[in-house]
Formats: C-alpha cells, structure tokens, sequence
C-alpha cells in the first residue's frame, strides 16, 4: 500500500481504488435498471389483478406466488445463463426476481381500497375503471412503494454481485465488485486480502445504506408507525 496507490493493487497491479470505484458504476446502474423494472411492470400488473380479479387475480397470483417462493439468486442464475452478460441482461434477470414483491404488495393495497367509500362514489359519478385506478388507488399504493424501493435496491446489488461472483455478470476486465470479490478470494490465503477486502466493504456498506434509507422512508410515510 503506498501513496499512489491507497488501497493498493490487485494482482495484475491494477490500482484496486480505481476499480472500486470503477465497479460501483455498473453495479449501482444494474440495480437501478432491476428495480425500476421491477417496480413498474409489478405495480402494473399488481393494480390489473387486484382490481379486475376473477380468473385473471388467481392466475397472477398464482404465478407470482410461484415465483416469489423459488430462491431469488437461483431464478436469477437461471435467467442470466439464459440471456447471457451485459447490462440489460442482467437487470432484467435480476427485475424477474423482484417482481413478485412489488405485485403482491401493490395488489394487497388496492384489494383493501377497491371497496372503500371514495372508491365507490367515484363509481357513482360515473368514472372508468382505468380512471379509478389511477386517480383513486395508484396515489394511495405510491407510499408502500416508494418504502419498497430502496430495499429492492439493496437486494439488486446484493445479487448482481452474486451473479458476477459467479461469473455471469459483466465480463472482464471491466471492473465490478462481485467479480473483484471473487479474485480477492482466490489470493486471499496468498497474502493479498486488500483485493477483495474493499469491494466486499463497499457491497456491505450501500446495502446498509439503502437499508437504512428504506427503513426512515417507512417511518416517514407509513402512517401507522408516524401516528404511533
């Protein structure tokens, strides 16, 4: 470790700073992409089910019910070997596991609110379905989902860094944390922990983050826990 290299270098004496930072980059646009995927076509298909039900509601919920108990890096394993490396790729294997979260939580909200009393008056007054979801329920399920956010956010950097660990992430040598993780691994015992020390720092330290986050957004807009 020396002046110009703080973190020092890994061991093809790459300047392990540059790729932390370097590798935050794809991490953080991976689980971004992932859970704005996720978010919008769940929430979608969360106020379609809950609202239509019926054969519809039961068949969603079947499915999403089916993919929500299969374990998440295992599905998302699957899907990448599927479509391969990149960032699309990735994201969108990784949105697929994240799905079922934002669906159930969306669609429980709008079973709750589908037989409300605003709900009912806009009926009276003559809106469309389409118009009573949108003005009516969406505005009242945007609490629980923005809570949700940060919390799949945390999830998404967790198993992209899986998924590269692995080696069906982005390929190298572009950097990447879970890839470095994995490099650091392998020299380890050699002597070398600096290299896989502060890309596993780094994934520790955004997950806690946007735990955290997740959790003050809860406080802050659940307004149970603000009356209590």
């Amino acid at each position: 470790l020396v002046l110009h290299f703080p973190l020092g270098t890994d061991q093809l004496g790459r300047d392990v700073l540059a790729r932390v930072v370097g590798g935050a980059r794809f991490v953080l646009t991976v689980a971004f992409f992932s859970t704005a995927i996720s978010a919008l076509l769940g929430t979608l298909l969360g106020l379609i089910s809950g609202y239509i039900g019926g054969m519809l509601d039961r068949a969603l919920s079947l499915f999403m019910d089916s993919l929500y108990a299969f374990p998440g890096l295992i599905l998302a394993i699957a899907i990448a070997a599927l479509l391969g490396v990149g960032v699309l790729n990735i994201s969108l294997a990784i949105a697929v596991v994240y799905i079922p979260s934002f669906f159930r939580m969306v669609r429980g909200v709008v079973l709750s609110l589908k037989a409300s009393p605003f709900v009912e008056a806009a009926l009276v007054a003559g809106a469309s379905s389409w118009s009573i979801v949108l003005k009516h329920i969406l505005p009242n399920t945007l609490p629980q989902i923005v809570s949700l956010l940060p919390v799949t956010f945390a999830d998404a950097i967790i198993t992209e860094a899986g998924l590269t660990f692995l080696g069906l992430g982005i390929e190298p040598p572009t950097p990447d944390w879970g890839f470095d993780l994995n490099k650091g691994r392998q020299f380890f015992l050699a002597g070398y922990w600096w290299i896989g020390l502060f890309p596993g720092l780094m994934i520790v330290l955004s997950v806690l983050g946007f735990l955290l986050l997740g959790e003050a957004l809860n406080d802050l807009l659940n307004p149970r826990k603000v009356e209590a």
